[in-house]
C-alpha cells in the first residue's frame, strides 16, 4: 500500500464535503423528527454521479472501486447526515453487486443504468423473523408459476427503504426446508403494491429512512427476474457481504468524526470554574482516544477496500474493520454525549442523534458478537460455538 496522498481520493472527499455543506444538521434533525426521506439530499448525490460510483462505467456508473466509495460515505456521515444520509444511498452504492457480478445481461440492461441515474430505489429484502442472523430459516418461498417464473409468498422485515423502493433484492427459498441453506434462491424483485404489504418498524433511530416488515401475497415474479442459478443465493449474496462491511465501516467513522468535532467544540468553548471544560484530562483525554480509535479504524478500513479491490481476500481485514469502526464510532458519539452533558441530552446540538445512529452500527447488518465469532473461528481457528 502507498500511504501517501491520493490526489484522486482528496478529490473525492472535498466534492463531498462541498456538497453536503448545502445539508446542514438543521436538515437533517428535520428529516429524522419528521420522519422524512432526504429527498433533496437524495438528489443532490444522484445529479453529481455519486450514487453510481462503483458500479461499472459500461452502465453509466462511475467505474470506481469500494476504497473510493467508502470515502463518499464516510465524508456523508462525517457531514452530520450519518446514517440518514448513507442509507439514503448505500443500498444502491453496493446492493446491487449480485446483479453486476452474477446477473444476466438482460436484468444489468434492464436496471443497472437507472440505478447509477439514481433514478432506481433499491431495497434489502433478506431478515425474516425467524431468520435473522440464521439465513438458512429463510422460510419465504417463490414457487413455479407453470411459465417460467415464480410467486413469493411469506414475510420480511428490517427491509430498508422498502417505502421509496421500486425493486427489492429479495432472498427466497425455492427447494428445501428452513434450516437448509440450500435452495435459497435470490431474485430482483418488483415491489408491487398490489402484492406487497409495506409498513415502517417504528425504532430508535435513523428515522429519515424507514426499516419496513413487508408481507408477500402473491407477488409475481418473472423468470429472468432471478440472479444467476435457481438454488445458489445465499453464495450470491455472501459475495457482497465483505464490501458491505467496508462501507459500514466508512458510516461507522464518519459519524465518529462527526461526533467529535461537536464534542471538541463545545470543549473548547464551555467554560467552568473560569476555564474550558477541555482543559480538564477528563474530559480531553477520552476525546484524544475517541481520535486515535477512529483513526485506527480507517486504516483497517482503508486496507480492507484496497484488498478487495484489487481481487485479494479481505474477509478478515473487512471483518475486523467493521468491528472496529463500530466500537469507535460508538465511543465516539458516547463521549460527545458526555462532553456536553445535560446538552448531550438535548436535540439542538444534534450529539443525541450521532449516538442512536452510531449504536446500530453495532448490531447491523452482523452483529458485533457474530463478527468475533467469524475471527475466532475463521482466522483463529477456534471451535466453533454454535
Amino acid at each position: 500500500m502507498d500511504f501517501s496522498d491520493d490526489p484522486d481520493h482528496q478529490a473525492i472527499a472535498e466534492a463531498i464535503q462541498t456538497l453536503c455543506a448545502d445539508f446542514p444538521d438543521e436538515y437533517w434533525r428535520r428529516c429524522d423528527e419528521q420522519h422524512l426521506f432526504p429527498w433533496e439530499f437524495y438528489r443532490a448525490m444522484a445529479a453529481g454521479g455519486w450514487v453510481g460510483i462503483a458500479l461499472p462505467e459500461s452502465y453509466g456508473g462511475g467505474g470506481q472501486g469500494i476504497a473510493e466509495a467508502a470515502i463518499v460515505l464516510k465524508e456523508v456521515a462525517a457531514s452530520g447526515a450519518a446514517m440518514n444520509g448513507c442509507s439514503a444511498l448505500h443500498l444502491t452504492i453496493f446492493g446491487l453487486n449480485p446483479v453486476v457480478v452474477f446477473g444476466s445481461e438482460r436484468l444489468k440492461q434492464a436496471f443497472l443504468p437507472r440505478a447509477c441515474a439514481g433514478e432506481l430505489h433499491v431495497a434489502f429484502g433478506v431478515t425474516e423473523v425467524d431468520a435473522g442472523t440464521d439465513t438458512s430459516r429463510v422460510a419465504t418461498r417463490a414457487l413455479p408459476d407453470g411459465r417460467g417464473g415464480y410467486v413469493v409468498r411469506g414475510q420480511k422485515v428490517w427491509t430498508t427503504k422498502a417505502l421509496e423502493s421500486e425493486v427489492v433484492l429479495l432472498l427466497a427459498r425455492t427447494s428445501g426446508e428452513p434450516g437448509e441453506m440450500q435452495g435459497l434462491s435470490l431474485f430482483l424483485a418488483d415491489l408491487d403494491r398490489n402484492y406487497v404489504q409495506i409498513s415502517a418498524i417504528p425504532k430508535m433511530g435513523r428515522n429519515a429512512v424507514a426499516s419496513c416488515e413487508v408481507h408477500y401475497d402473491g407477488l409475481p415474479v418473472e423468470g429472468w427476474r432471478r440472479i444467476g442459478e435457481e438454488g445458489l443465493g445465499w453464495r450470491y449474496l455472501t459475495h457482497g457481504l465483505n464490501p458491505e462491511r467496508v462501507l459500514l465501516a466508512a458510516e461507522a467513522i464518519g459519524i465518529g468524526e462527526a461526533a467529535l468535532r461537536r464534542a471538541v467544540a463545545y470543549a473548547c468553548q464551555r467554560r467552568v470554574f473560569d476555564r474550558p471544560i477541555g482543559a480538564n484530562q477528563a474530559i480531553s483525554h477520552p476525546l484524544a482516544q475517541a481520535h486515535i480509535q477512529l483513526r485506527a479504524a480507517w486504516q483497517l478500513t482503508q486496507y480492507a477496500g484496497w484488498r478487495y479491490d484489487r481481487g485479494l481476500d479481505c474477509a478478515e481485514a473487512a471483518n475486523a474493520a467493521k468491528y472496529a469502526a463500530g466500537e469507535a464510532g460508538f465511543f465516539a458519539a458516547d463521549r460527545a454525549v458526555q462532553t456536553l452533558g445535560g446538552m448531550g441530552y438535548a436535540k439542538e446540538h444534534d450529539v443525541e442523534r450521532y449516538f442512536r445512529e452510531a449504536r446500530v452500527l453495532k448490531i447491523a447488518p452482523v452483529s458485533q458478537e457474530m463478527t468475533l465469532n467469524f475471527i475466532a473461528q475463521k482466522v483463529l481457528g477456534l471451535p466453533r460455538s454454535y
